[in-house]
């Protein structure tokens, strides 16, 4: 009897503590030891020269960004180096820890390094010394015949050129190299703005002014339902919002430096935005125009169309410009575009991401990438079909017409964290799936790879939104 009692007593002791262990919550000291820890790890054994890919396999023997890639290989373009490197920013910000803003300096040194002559970034940076002799880098790049070509495509070198400002302010602009490379970019973004204030999608050098006149967006008389196979590089492009990511990091560059250029030019591709407006019956946009203000093809799946989907983009980006300048010639636009883009829902609430031009009828591709009216043979690559947005558009509009346009201007305060169980579940959770190197592995997909299907991998995304929650975690804990 006595001997079963022990043993009774023994086990609820046990019980007891062991309920004890699971509900003493998550201490700030634990979680600035796992953010530290996952921290090191990406700097010290995922990273190429401070700078880094998309996602990695498990062992860290394979790696890619949106391509296969070599372990001396960076990228830019989101989520690559430039959003990583906002992670440890915010972890800075987030926490005070210097250590996390010298891994942002470390990042900064990397994009300074990738930065090519035109002015801007590629979507990759090489390190190894034979592949970036390929390029033409301002510092130790090749030399004549060297790729030079700066992209704005998909929030590339403006990503780039928002983090390094961020990062100039945060170290009280006393770095010269990426103070110098933040105002050699800067410049060249005003160089190539074309009169007509857009921007193109990519460009090694400024194009003649003569050759872009300020015209208003018309309808071609006629246009190829083939794909040309001409060089769409220099139109004015809203597709994957080149114009709308330039014209946030102008007015970030106008609000960290304090220098009206940069604003004036966010306001002038503004002035673009309502000259690209497209004329009755369809007063949305296009995602490319030519040189004449005509809409254009771009790849060969991108016609000369009017779009449901970038001109969703286009209404809040001049709803952006009018919070930013509290002109309401931005808002003009409006009404008319989110009336016809309405009218132009597809039966099943979408809308088509091209339609006709004139006649509205709603573009598609098939397999083989011949335009149809047809939706029942579509690549699966893309989206030709997107959700409408206008009811949630149409909101926001009628809330900016009442607001106080004094009230709207972004101000960069610096946020604050309150603690909620939320969070502190979140952290819980982040600090849980840290493993022993200080890495968050699941199983996900290497795309550059034929083996790559269902294999465990480290992604940046993770990494990037975790350190965000251990951040706010720690900064709610003060």
């Amino acid at each position: 009897m006595i001997r079963n009692a022990v043993v009774v007593v023994v086990c609820a002791l046990v019980a007891a503590v062991s309920g004890q262990a699971k509900a003493d919550p998550l201490s700030k000291r634990e979680a600035s030891a796992a953010l530290q820890r996952a921290v090191d790890f990406f700097r010290t054994d995922v990273s190429a020269s401070g700078a880094y890919l998309w996602r990695y396999s498990a062992d860290l023997s394979k790696q890619e960004g949106e391509n296969l890639a070599s372990k001396t290989t960076a990228w830019v373009q989101p989520p690559g180096t430039p959003t990583v490197g906002g992670a440890f920013l915010f972890a800075y910000e987030a926490t005070d820890d210097d250590k996390y803003l010298q891994a942002a300096r470390e990042t900064a040194h990397a994009l300074v390094k990738g930065q090519l002559r035109s002015g801007g970034w590629d979507y990759r940076i090489e390190f190894d010394k034979k592949p970036r002799l390929k390029y033409a880098y301002r510092f130790d790049g090749g030399g004549e015949g060297a790729r030079n070509v700066t992209t704005l495509d998909d929030d590339t070198t403006q990503s780039a050129l928002r983090y390094l400002m961020r990062v100039d302010r945060a170290l009280d602009f006393k770095d010269k190299k990426v103070h110098a490379c933040i105002d050699y970019a800067l410049a060249a973004l005003l160089q190539v703005q074309y009169p007509n204030g857009a921007w193109p999608q990519r460009f090694s050098e400024p194009s003649d002014p003569a050759k872009h006149p300020v015209l208003n967006a018309r309808y071609p008389k006629t246009w190829s339902r083939t794909h040309p196979k001409k060089d769409y590089r220099s139109f004015y492009t809203f597709n994957d919002d080149t114009i709308a990511d330039t014209i946030a990091t102008m007015f970030e560059a106008e609000r960290i430096y304090e220098d009206h250029r940069y604003g004036d030019a966010a306001k002038q591709a503004g002035d673009f935005i309502i000259l690209a407006q497209m004329p009755e019956p369809q007063p949305a946009w296009a995602q490319q125009y030519d040189a004449e203000m005509s809409p254009a093809w771009a790849r060969r799946f991108e016609p000369a169309s009017v779009t449901g989907g970038e001109s969703q983009g286009v209404i809040r980006t001049l709803m952006s410009i009018y919070r930013e300048t509290g002109d309401r010639k931005f808002l003009e636009p409006i009404p008319r575009a989110l009336k016809y883009l309405k009218a132009s829902e597809l039966p099943n609430g979408q809308l088509a991401r091209f339609y006709e031009l004139k006649t509205n009828r709603p573009l598609y591709f098939t397999k083989k990438y011949e335009l149809t009216y047809k939706d029942d043979d579509m690549p699966t690559h893309y989206g030709f079909k997107v959700s409408s947005r206008v009811t949630r558009l149409q909101s926001e509009y009628d809330k900016l017409l009442r607001a106080d346009p004094a009230s709207l201007k972004t101000r960069g305060v610096k946020p604050s964290y309150k603690m909620s169980p939320s969070l502190a579940k979140q952290a819980e959770q982040v600090v849980n799936a840290l493993d022993k190197r200080g890495a968050w592995v699941e199983t996900g997909r290497l795309r550059a790879y034929e083996d790559g299907d269902n294999v465990q991998v480290i992604e940046t995304t993770t990494f990037i939104a975790n350190v965000q929650t251990l951040s706010k975690f720690i900064a709610a804990s003060k």
